[in-house]
């Protein structure tokens, strides 16, 4: 049993450990003199130097093993011990053990000097050469791009996900100094076409940067435009971009280049390059968003204007047509009823219909809003019924403390959709359907009414005028439209998708009112039913 001893000696690594021991053994003595012990001893340990027994305890246990082999079979002990022994982080334990015991550790330097040679180390640090080596096949991307810097070539970006990225060898400002034992120079698409060539393993000699990768953030975006990096003449390396269409789910993982960022598809799809909003709105500052003059589009004939003449309440219109939508950030969010649903459309595009029908069908679902107005009610009519009657002055002074969404003026009177009126159906749990102007979606857009924008596409000319055609057959309706009206309304329609396209939600063309119906009843059953990507500012 001397090597089982000696082992236990070993273990007790420090004068820490014998301390304790005695201490432990003397029961007897009084409260003041171990006091006095303890401190003393502590005085001691701090003049001492911590130093392991011996560094050989792998070869002492295989001795050991070896001595109590036969005692094992006929002593529970010897056969514990023995399990003990050779159990693995038993053995990784002695291991770390004798690793650390062969080493020298120096007493900790004085303070002065260590603050003086702080202020030098990142520049000691900087100057370390570090081989590095990876593997790859022939052709595949490593997922890296350079810039050069100082005549040298340094890592401008490291993919997200790439090769690179998941080995973590490489970081963002390491200068890249030797391939496989040639000197790379300072021209980046020559460094790129020696590492697209290499194949097998490959010797990197950098001088490292020592920067932290930062963890990726959960920044996640919708763009509101289409984008081919095929197309894009300011990209630094078209095969590291990637492509995306209008209302693509994305995830940002690097945004510090302020020109492009890294993501990916929130379904699929390897990381890559976007344009930054910074450079995107750059480029679309330069172009005009939209037709300025009537006439431009075919058909369009400029004519007298509604005398009904609908507005927002201290907002201009104007800009709107200036508005530079890029990307809108978005969360994801467990199913739930949306305060309002809005349906967006050009006049007689069947918007009046479809909200009807479903406030028919479903009572206790949907609702909507009375409109307020200043003229004086019919014999026949009922305040709340079809509309509410105030006074003009009343009226005048709720615009103007801005309690009206939208307002405006026919035949001397005024009409308008009061604030109030929504929340008063929102309060009941249902969800209040609005058709109001396309401009109040920039008042409605908020967490405050929570809407699901849906636009009601006009048909093609000639299957608008059929359908137009049938409800007059069929005694819906006894006005008669012109194919210069008819025109109009399919104009219009393509200017307010134009326009207004970054707040929809879904479009549907209604080139047949039941089948309009149903996709709409279907989409809005789905949002109790799906989570939802909403704008990051209705959560936080």
């Amino acid at each position: 049993m001397t090597h089982t001893l000696r082992l236990t000696h070993t273990l007790r690594l420090t004068p820490t450990l014998r301390m304790t021991h005695t201490e432990n053994d003397s029961h007897t003595e009084t409260d003041s003199h171990t006091e006095n012990d303890s401190e003393s001893a502590h005085e001691r340990l701090e003049d001492l130097r911590l130093e392991a027994v011996q560094d050989n305890n792998i070869d002492l246990v295989t001795d050991i093993l070896g001595d109590i082999t036969a005692l094992s079979v006929r002593d529970d002990s010897a056969a514990e011990l023995s399990r003990i022994l050779q159990e693995p982080h038993f053995q990784s334990l002695l291991e770390a053990h004798d690793m650390v015991a062969s080493k020298c550790y120096e007493a900790v330097p004085p303070v002065e000097l260590f603050n003086e040679e702080l202020g030098n180390s990142s520049l000691m640090q900087a100057d370390a050469v570090r081989m590095i080596g990876i593997r790859k096949k022939a052709g595949e991307p490593l997922g890296v791009t350079f810039r050069v810097e100082k005549e040298e070539l340094v890592i401008a970006r490291i993919l997200h996900g790439g090769m690179i990225d998941r080995q973590g060898l490489l970081h963002v400002g390491d200068i890249i100094k030797e391939v496989n034992g040639r000197d790379v120079g300072n021209n980046p698409t020559e460094l790129q076409e020696m590492l697209k060539d290499c194949s097998g393993g490959i010797t990197l000699k950098i001088l490292p940067s020592y920067r932290d990768a930062p963890a990726p953030p959960q920044v996640y975006v919708q763009p509101h435009f289409d984008y081919d990096p095929a197309n894009d003449h300011l990209i630094p390396c078209r095969e590291a971009g990637i492509g995306f269409k209008r209302g693509d789910l994305l995830q940002i993982v690097n945004r510090e280049d302020p020109n492009w960022w890294q993501a990916c598809h929130v379904v699929g799809g390897a990381t890559g390059l976007i344009p930054s909003q910074f450079l995107e709105e750059k480029r679309k500052a330069f172009v005009p968003r939209d037709f300025d003059g009537s006439g431009i589009l075919c058909g369009t004939i400029t004519g007298k204007k509604k005398k009904k003449m609908m507005y927002l309440t201290a907002r201009n219109a104007e800009f709107d047509r200036h508005e530079l939508q890029i990307y809108e950030e978005v969360a994801k969010m467990p199913p739930f009823q949306r305060k309002t649903l809005v349906l967006i459309g050009a006049q007689g595009v069947g918007r009046r219909s479809l909200k009807n029908r479903l406030v028919v069908l479903n009572p206790t679902c949907f609702g909507t809003t009375i409109p307020f107005t200043s003229r004086r009610p019919r014999d026949d009519e009922l305040d709340g019924k079809s509309y509410r009657f105030v006074t003009r002055t009343e009226m005048e002074a709720d615009v103007k403390a801005g309690g009206y969404l939208e307002h405006g003026e026919y035949d001397g009177n005024l009409y308008g959709t009061k604030m109030d009126s929504i929340h008063e159906v929102v309060d009941t749990g249902r969800t209040c359907i609005l058709d109001v102007n396309p401009q109040a979606l920039k008042v409605l857009k908020t967490a405050e009414f929570m809407p699901y924008v849906v636009f009601i596409a006009a048909p093609e000319f000639e299957t608008l005028k059929a359908m137009h055609k049938a409800t007059v057959d069929a005694g819906i309706t006894t006005k008669q439209l012109t194919d210069v009206d008819l025109r109009k309304t399919v104009d219009e329609s393509a200017r307010i998708q134009r326009t207004y396209n970054h707040y929809f939600d879904l479009a549907i063309t209604n080139d047949n009112l039941d089948r309009a119906f149903q996709t709409l009843q279907a989409a809005v059953d789905k949002l109790c039913s799906e989570p939802q990507w909403v704008p990051v500012n209705w959560v936080y």
